[in-house]
């Protein structure tokens, strides 16, 4: 070939497939149906704003809303405040919206789908209608109603600041989750900035006070030059034109509040906001471009070398049938049998089934099955996709909980007694679920602690789950940590075989395992099954459910109990050596072909059974094996086993559980504290989190507790207390909720095993948390009073730490209930978020109690949040009696404005215990009452 000249089209010489233009339209084209199949988020958001602008509207109720004095200018400013921050708050859902989508954006980057800048120009412009809806909603609801100032030109100006806001704060939380890219960094700064903006934003802390070296904070705080634009377009309006010392009433409002009273500042605010909306949305979009995502590391690398080891020598030894014969015998079990006669289970029929003309009230899900599982045999539960494997198992295992079953079940021939059962059956889950934060030896010795009888002593029950680990193969991992599936920890198999030991320290006659192998590899389920076959020679009784399983695993085990799909049995009997009496009697079935050599039986069983296979030779499987001799010599076999052995006698236990009351707490707050101890992103971050606020509010509020000669400088000392509780106390509540969430999962399967009943469980929870609280309310009390200049007595440092304490407690545990409450942990940081602006506006700081209308006054005595500011307030300032510069006391003042009576003290002692164990008891009752896992 001479021309060696390429196609000038072989090589693309462009950077992205397509041009400028068409690579924003298809992000844009993405971002608006990413929008649309999200939309319940914005939905709930609109609704939220909905309903908190009710509150306000009814709250701000413009009859109760007088113009005569300056403190009643100052409640209109706490109306606007609050529109402002809720404004603000509504944004923060960016983060983890952000947050989920970089996964992909990443990996879609680095392939150069397109560049950053079209992936970060639709994320923000796609999202400035819903900012004109949000913002709109909130105006056209309280403007009127509240009574601001009527002219239609300064009800489009609110409404212009309004939006601007909504959009800085999207930006802004848009900007940490692309900074953060992980949930718990970007929550924690994105609850920094949360309080920077707002401690800083010209409500809580008057200008003129704020610390020069904080004065930074103050120009570049967003909320300032919101508030200033809001309070200059409000209070320079006629309405506010009365004459007060040479000046006008409205001009002397805003200067008190420390804002500019000049005209212009309105615009100046305005093009304040644009200026941040750019810088932010810039700033997101480069820390798209610049930053990769986060490591995620998983450390099986660790034990990978010693695994090997151990399938050498267990290989070794696994062929001496004397020796496997003795393990785990060292604690004696009784074995039994379970027998099962035309076990029927039915449930509702779903809607959806209905609503296509089914008739019928219940949908049958087995439809009378048979069969007996005996010690020392290893039965397998076989069947496609759909036969009703794990059905039937639950069922036989007592772990449904709904439904309706009916047919026999007798265990040695007693009838099967669901709480005697648990105590001598063991359920191995097909998903293992196990406390992430503590180690294989652990978690086995917790078992065994709560489940093996009250009469085993320590000693034996030590060794015993060292028989355990030996025969599980665990014992090099006797000291790693669980971990969380798929992020870090134990790999799969390991486990696996965690799930059935922890089963095998309870020392069980019957076992049941749900899909022991699915999810492993072939040497992996070879190293379970070789576990399985260790348990059955000690004379178990044990039943798996399988599924495609390689020719050496089949061949372990000596019964099979395969069925079809809609819950009838087609075979149940032994499997025979290299499975002849399997392959013998499907070859005897007219019209089925033979078995080619080197085939998989298990896999030619399903073939041949399949219903396919039915249709084609016009059979019934169910039907032959009914009219089999196998299904007589089953059928025979049921009754003799139906009949109790002279001389035994019924299961019979004094107690539901084995362990005591007591020794059930012991245990659960051994296991928790540990957790807690081994779980640093949780306890630590949380600690250094709030030693960091305190240090930020000290130098912030410097030596404002000592001055107390202005109405003003006592409004910023209980605004700095305000602050404080509000954010520490929604800190502590949001970052419980995950920990509660991961922790359930475990509680459901370990009470289902009747480990323990659900108060005990809920009691360490609870008594867990104490001394973390605790601790950090006495560093952060400690810091932030000696830096804020309270008066160093005592009795008021005590108070000050115990409604800390109290408050710090009392938000965690409600973190904890709402959890108990939803399903998940996302539901519940909805539910809890929606409460924190309620907690937030009847604190008492934003409109004092004796201005709250008489109709919203109940929900100030039902909020706790207003309880703390008042017994901290009230036992720092309520007993002196210095004057003001208006001529009151500092405690008629108090009294006068905020309706805060010294003496009231004891009472509101009483109110925060009372709290803490409220929503403890909550928690503890909904663990109780409410399962939401449906099987």
């Amino acid at each position: 070939m001479t021309n060696t000249k390429s196609h000038p089209a072989a090589l693309t010489t462009e950077k992205y497939g397509l041009n400028k233009k068409e690579l924003l339209k298809a992000c844009v084209d993405r971002e608006i149906l990413l929008m649309k199949r999200n939309s319940f988020i914005y939905i709930f958001k609109l609704f939220q704003l909905l309903v908190l602008s009710f509150i306000t509207l009814t709250l701000f109720f413009r009859t109760e809303m007088h113009r005569r004095t300056t403190e009643d200018g100052g409640i209109y400013v706490g109306a606007l405040f609050f529109g402002i921050i809720m404004i603000t708050f509504n944004g923060m859902s960016e983060i983890s919206m952000t947050i989920a989508k970089l996964p992909v954006y990443y990996k879609q980057r680095d392939y150069l789908f397109y560049p950053s800048w079209s992936y970060a120009l639709p994320a923000w412009v796609v999202k400035i209608p819903i900012s004109f809806i949000e913002a709109a909603l909130w105006t056209i609801l309280t403007y009127y109603v509240v009574g601001f100032d009527p002219n239609i030109a300064r009800f489009f100006k609110q409404y212009l600041i309004l939006l601007l806001v909504n959009q800085m704060s999207s930006g802004l939380f848009r900007f940490i989750g692309a900074l953060g890219r992980n949930m718990i960094v970007a929550n924690t700064f994105g609850s920094f900035a949360l309080l920077l903006i707002v401690a800083l934003g010209g409500f809580v802390i008057v200008r003129e006070d704020v610390k020069k070296w904080w004065l930074w904070g103050y120009w570049s705080s967003p909320l300032m030059y919101a508030m200033n634009g809001i309070v200059v377009n409000e209070f320079l309006g006629h309405q506010w034109k009365a004459p007060l010392n040479g000046t006008t009433l409205g001009k002397t409002i805003i200067t008190s509040g420390g804002f500019y009273a000049e005209a212009y500042w309105y615009w100046i605010s305005i093009a304040a906001l644009l200026g941040f909306i750019l810088v932010l949305n810039l700033c997101f979009a480069l820390s798209l471009a610049i930053l990769g995502p986060f490591g995620k590391s998983q450390s099986n690398a660790a034990h990978a070398d010693n695994d090997t080891e151990v399938e050498l020598s267990a290989m070794t030894t696994g062929d001496d049938a004397t020796q496997t014969k003795k393990k785990g015998m060292i604690l004696p079990f009784e074995p039994h049998s379970m027998t099962f006669n035309d076990v029927k289970y039915s449930v509702d029929m779903p809607q959806e089934m209905k609503e296509q003309g089914v008739s019928e009230d219940r949908l049958l899900l087995l439809k009378g099955v048979s069969g007996a599982f005996r010690p020392g045999v290893l039965t397998a539960l076989m069947g496609v996709s759909g036969a009703g494997k794990t059905t039937l198992m639950d069922v036989l295992a007592g772990r449904k909980t709904g439904g309706y079953i009916e047919g026999d079940v007798r265990i040695s021939g007693y009838p099967k007694k669901q709480e005697t059962f648990a105590r001598i059956s063991g359920y191995c889950e097909q998903n293992d679920i196990h406390s992430p934060q503590v180690t294989v030896y652990e978690s086995l010795l917790y078992s065994a602690w709560l489940r093996l009888a009250t009469d085993v002593d320590e000693q034996t029950r030590k060794s015993f789950v060292d028989e355990v680990m030996d025969l599980v193969e665990l014992n090099p991992l006797r000291d790693a940590l669980v971990g969380l599936p798929g992020v870090n920890g134990l790999s799969t198999e390991q486990r696996k075989r965690l799930t059935i030991a922890v089963e095998l320290v309870a020392n069980p006659s019957i076992i049941f395992m749900d899909e022991p192998t699915s999810g492993l590899d072939a040497r992996a389920a070879a190293i379970v099954m070789r576990t399985v076959r260790n348990t059955v020679d000690t004379g178990r009784t044990v039943v798996c459910t399988i599924h495609q399983p390689s020719i050496d695993i089949f061949e372990a085990f000596d019964e099979l109990f395969l069925m079809k799909r809609g819950g009838q049995e087609l075979y149940v009997g032994p499997v025979g050596r290299h499975s002849c009496e399997l392959i013998k009697y499907f070859e005897d079935i007219n019209g089925i072909s033979k078995i080619k050599d080197g085939y998989n039986p298990a896999t030619w069983m399903l073939e041949v059974s399949a219903s396919a296979q039915e249709m084609a030779l016009g059979v019934d499987f169910t039907e032959i094996y009914q009219n089999s001799d196998l299904y007589r010599r089953n059928k025979a076999l049921i009754a003799e086993l139906s009949v109790p052995r002279p001389g035994t006698n019924d299961l019979y236990f004094p107690t539901q559980y084995s362990q005591s009351f007591l020794v059930q707490c012991m245990v659960c707050l051994w296991k928790q504290r540990w957790s807690y101890w081994r779980n640093p992103p949780y306890t630590a971050v949380r600690f250094a989190f709030t030693t960091f606020i305190a240090v930020m509010f000290g130098t912030m509020f410097w030596d404002l507790g000592s001055k107390k000669n202005t109405q003003r400088e006592l409004t910023n000392a209980i605004g700095s207390i305000y602050a404080a509780t509000l954010f520490l106390a929604i800190q502590n509540a949001s970052a419980v909720q995950p920990v509660v969430d991961i922790e359930r999962t475990v509680f459901y399967r370990e009470r289902a095993a009747g480990m323990y009943s659900a108060l005990p469980y809920a009691f360490a929870q609870v008594l867990v948390e104490i001394p973390y609280v605790f601790a950090q309310s006495a560093v952060y009390s400690i810091i932030v009073y000696a830096m804020i200049g309270f008066d160093w007595t005592a009795a008021k440092f005590f108070w000050y730490l115990f409604f800390q304490f109290c408050s710090l407690l009392y938000m965690t545990y409600y973190g904890m209930m709402t959890v108990a409450i939803t399903p998940n942990a996302n539901i519940a940081a909805i539910i809890a978020a929606s409460f924190y602006g309620l907690f937030n506006v009847f604190s008492g700081f934003i409109i004092p109690r004796p201005r709250i209308p008489v109709w919203w006054r109940w929900y100030y005595w039902g909020n706790p949040l207003a309880w703390t500011l008042y017994g901290m307030v009230v036992s720092q300032f309520g007993d002196f009696d210095d004057r003001l510069t208006s001529g009151e006391t500092v405690k008629g003042y108090l009294r006068r404005y905020f309706g805060y009576k010294h003496d009231f003290l004891p009472a509101i002692a009483g109110v925060h215990i009372g709290l803490v164990l409220f929503f403890g008891f909550i928690f503890a009752y909904c663990i109780r009452a409410f399962n939401f896992q449906k099987r």
